[in-house]
């Protein structure tokens, strides 16, 4: 499904007249601080934005299909800068207020107005190719755990091991370049429960007692995260039933993993066997890979591709992946059914807010209205 047609709001959104939906979690202003003066909060993000210039520069260096490279990856680190500056002398300027939406957008666009439109194209494909070839160790490893909850909790242990793949946060693209990183040392690493978000009791108790009929998961970025951690859960769900819809992004955005990419990736893992789709020997004919319609590393729930709210639109769970779309934003977005949030914390500024540790683990699950 590819999208052509306007944006929409996310179907499954909660709507009633004391709520209003609002992606960002981080209150970045509030109503009385002055319009022409930035807040010690905007201040923090501008800060974290700039630190990562360098690192989307040399990215941007080395992309081959982009003419004289090195040049236009100087001029997007000037133009960005400087962008940066303006809104921290004022902060109504390039369509501010800012926050980590307009923030992620203004870097997307200096990137693509030089033509760089995917400037971690290599390390995803090298990254989904070696993932791949992993794939049935990693799901032979669950399923050989025969206990319910046990497997569930090693599938989302997964799900945060993986979703350390994530070149948008500097100190994570400073290791990769250096020594790279592995599925299963991050399994390893991650930190002991409880996390700082924890509802891991919550729901088990709900898996325990309900299969979903139909869950929609917005995955985040391509290798690791989304060929290790989450399709084996998704695998799982569609063992117990549910119907899963992948939403992946329409256009690239740091290693976040794409629509056309995601496409190639479950094809690859798929088996067809007399006519019959599985993966690993489960059923996965009810697995559909959707265009989100976004562009960046976080999400907007307001403004998706028609596409994906016709798919989602009896969804009866949600799960945001990821720590820009599940925790940078729509962390306290509402749903009319079941949701899951699950990422990992990778900047000081998230962790500092939510009062936890960094690499902290996010596992928010909220049922919904009844």
């Amino acid at each position: 499904m590819e999208s052509a047609s306007a944006p929409v709001p996310f179907p499954m959104l909660y709507a009633w007249v004391e709520y209003s939906y609002r992606p960002c979690t981080i209150p970045y202003r509030f109503p009385s601080d002055p319009p022409q003066r930035p807040t010690s909060t905007e201040l923090l993000w501008i800060q974290l934005f700039r630190k990562s210039i360098t690192s989307f520069r040399n990215q941007a260096e080395l992309d081959d299909s982009v003419s004289d490279a090195p040049a236009k990856a100087a001029k997007f680190a000037e133009r960005f800068g400087q962008m940066l500056d303006d809104i921290q002398a004022n902060p109504e300027s390039h369509g501010g207020p800012p926050d980590c939406i307009l923030l992620c957008r203004l870097r997307e666009l200096c990137l693509r107005e030089l033509g760089f439109r995917d400037i971690y194209k290599k390390i995803k494909d090298e990254e989904n190719a070696k993932a791949i070839v992993l794939f049935q160790d990693v799901v032979r490893l669950a399923d050989n755990i025969m206990d319910d909850c046990e497997r569930l909790e090693h599938l989302v242990k997964g799900i945060f091991a993986g979703n350390v793949f994530d070149l948008g946060a500097t100190q994570l693209a400073e290791l990769y370049a250096s020594d790279g990183m592995t599925f299963l040392g991050s399994f390893k690493k991650l930190l002991p429960r409880p996390w700082v978000i924890d509802d891991f009791d919550k729901l088990k108790s709900k898996w325990l007692r309900k299969a979903w009929r139909k869950a929609v998961i917005f995955v985040d970025n391509a290798g690791v995260d989304v060929v290790l951690g989450i399709l084996p859960f998704a695998r799982e769900l569609l063992r117990r039933g549910t119907q899963v819809i992948l939403a992946a992004n329409e256009l690239p955005s740091i290693n976040d993993i794409t629509y056309p990419e995601l496409l190639d990736i479950v094809t690859k893992v798929k088996d067809n066997t007399e006519g019959k789709e599985s993966i690993l020997g489960v059923d996965a004919q009810h697995l559909l890979v959707v265009n989100s319609g976004n562009d960046l590393p976080v999400i907007d729930l307001s403004s998706i591709s028609p596409e994906l709210a016709f798919a989602a639109a009896d969804a009866d769970l949600v799960i945001l992946e990821g720590m820009g779309r599940a925790i940078e934003t729509n962390l306290y977005a509402q749903f009319k059914c079941d949701s899951l949030k699950v990422g990992m914390v990778k900047h000081p500024e998230v962790a500092q807010f939510l009062g936890g540790r960094l690499y902290d683990c996010v596992l928010k699950f909220t049922e919904g209205p009844v």
